[in-house]
């Protein structure tokens, strides 16, 4: 039995102090929450097991700032305990009494190490607390005391990547763990680089584990999918930050993506279909198609295209305050002023199927639902539109023609789908170049063949990104929406209703006039905003 709990308390010890330094407490915190450690138990097993007292409920024991001064024991995370001040009793509290770190230096300062003794972080703060209040009294300079944050190479990473990447505008956060450590990385503009560096493996588990307290996720699950919310006070804003956790053959890799929804209501007025870089031409057809009185308004693209952004420019630009608009979303990415916004919660049972019922009796005359990702949701966004409803939504594909395909697989009846399809807005973005840097090249052969393939002639020359300190050496800076925008009228439900091959669907939208989106990245290149690989990358040639 003896053998059986010293395994157990030495399990539950491995547990809670990585949790301890992923900030969910102290050890003492961490063991009293386990189910079966309670108070006493830890009292008679810590000193039996593991050689740590654990101060009683209620002891008289009090800290001596002479011992250990108070900035030291703030530094240190520990106090020094004596049962009466001029007793030769002493003991050391600490958060983390097992840290041998901590064990030396108080052997250096004391010329010995007295017993340890495990407390919780709360008496720990409350000793520092009233040390503070005492100096403070005293008339001298007191030093500002908060909640003790945990300090460390752990936590300092995970800030400091979280910071970086808001300043620098990244939508993402990688933390990847591999044999030897953690590598945070930053999506920019849509593409991976890399931030920084923290090697050993222990250290990688341990940024893992500090992102999941952060984001109230299960510590010691580490061989299934999590996903959770946090948020984080960045640049003086209050930020969401979706946490999606995945194991991997190394443990456990970690996506923080950056939500500020405050981004766009500040810069409402700024924030428009020409803003995004739509031109005057594409801008007035998606606003024509988002002041119809009722149907479907399609957004569709690749993850990271820009579609949502899309979807509230427009909404923004024709909220006038006449019409009851209403938005469902996973999750709420940015506020509109005099929006109702639903974030979807399927955890309580709030999906976007049954929040989209819901909202029909709210009274809405436009409803924007975030994505349409299930046949259920589909077919209610589209009898929503049927019936008097103007629906804005985005669904995840490459093409007009794969549109029709990806809501043929979800079983919709298609006359009723097309019957309420105003538009399909296609778009991808492409990084722009770095004006600073730039430099131009002679066309391969095959870059000239597809140049002319798409109207542009013979070309001389195109762009090369170079990279500088302007664009972090990169070699781009910001980047422009491309978009085909595809006004369906009834020869196209004729077309679909009449399950026409794809392929014919793909050439009507070219004899109807729109610009494909390989035209469109031509021409980019062409006038030095992008780069052939760039365009390779995103639209293919």
């Amino acid at each position: 039995m003896a053998a059986a709990e010293s395994s157990e308390l030495a399990t539950a010890l491995r547990q809670a102090r990585e949790q301890h330094l992923a900030g969910a407490g102290s050890v003492l915190d961490v063991l009293l929450r386990m189910p079966g450690w309670t108070h006493e138990r830890l009292a008679e097993a810590l000193p039996r097991l593991a050689g740590v007292l654990v101060l009683k409920p209620g002891a008289d024991a009090r800290p001596d700032f002479g011992a250990l001064s108070s900035d030291r024991a703030r530094e240190w995370h520990c106090v020094i305990l004596r049962a009466q001040l001029d007793s030769a009793d002493v003991w050391v509290a600490a958060e983390d009494p097992w840290d041998e770190k901590l064990e030396r230096r108080i052997a250096r300062h004391l010329g010995r190490c007295p017993p340890m003794v495990a407390v919780r972080r709360d008496d720990m703060n409350r000793w520092l607390g009233a040390a503070a209040a005492a100096t403070d009294a005293e008339g001298v300079e007191a030093a500002q005391v908060t909640t003790p944050a945990v300090e460390g190479p752990v936590v300092a990473f995970v800030d400091q990547a979280l910071r970086a990447a808001y300043s620098g505008g990244a939508s993402d956060v990688h933390f990847e763990c591999d044999r030897a450590g953690v590598t945070a990385k930053h999506r920019l503009d849509g593409v991976m680089q890399r931030y920084a560096r923290l090697d050993g493996a222990q250290r990688a588990v341990e940024v893992i584990s500090r992102i999941k307290v952060m984001a109230q996720l299960d510590i010691t699950e580490r061989r299934l999918p999590q996903d959770g919310r946090l948020q984080v006070e960045l640049a003086g804003q209050r930020v969401d930050v979706r946490v999606s956790i995945m194991p991997s053959v190394h443990g456990e890799d970690a996506v923080l993506r950056l939500l500020d929804k405050a981004r766009l209501r500040q810069n409402e007025a700024d924030v428009s279909l020409a803003a995004l870089g739509f031109d005057a031409e594409a801008a007035q057809l998606i606003r024509d198609l988002a002041l119809r009185p009722s149907g479907l308004f399609l957004v569709t693209g690749p993850t990271g295209s820009g579609k949502t952004t899309t979807v509230y420019a427009t909404l923004a630009e024709i909220h006038d305050g006449l019409e009851k608009i209403i938005t469902i979303e996973d999750p709420v990415e940015y506020e509109l002023q005099g929006v109702l916004q639903i974030p979807v919660n399927e955890r309580k049972g709030l999906t976007f199927a049954r929040g989209l019922r819901s909202l029909l009796r709210h009274d809405p005359d436009r409803i924007l639902v975030g994505e349409i990702r299930d046949a259920e949701t589909a077919e209610i966004a589209v009898q929503s539109a049927l019936t008097g409803h103007l629906v804005f939504t985005t669904v995840h594909a490459n093409s007009v023609a794969d549109v029709v395909a990806r809501f043929r697989h979800f079983g919709l009846d298609m006359f009723g789908f097309m019957s309420a399809l105003n538009g399909v807005i296609v778009q991808r973005l492409l990084r722009r170049l770095c004006p600073q840097c730039m430099q131009w090249r002679e066309p391969t052969a095959a870059e000239s063949r597809w140049l002319v393939g798409q109207g542009r002639g013979e070309v001389e020359r195109v762009p090369v990104s170079i990279g500088c300190a302007h664009c972090h050496g990169s070699g781009f800076r910001g980047r422009s929406v491309l978009a085909e925008i595809h006004q369906i009228d009834d020869l196209w439900r004729d077309h679909v209703t009449g399950e026409q091959p794809l392929t014919q669907l793909r050439g009507m939208a070219q004899d109807r006039g729109v610009v494909p989106l390989s035209m469109l990245a031509a021409a980019q290149v062409a006038d030095g905003q992008t780069t052939m690989e760039e365009v390779r990358r995103v639209v293919g040639w």
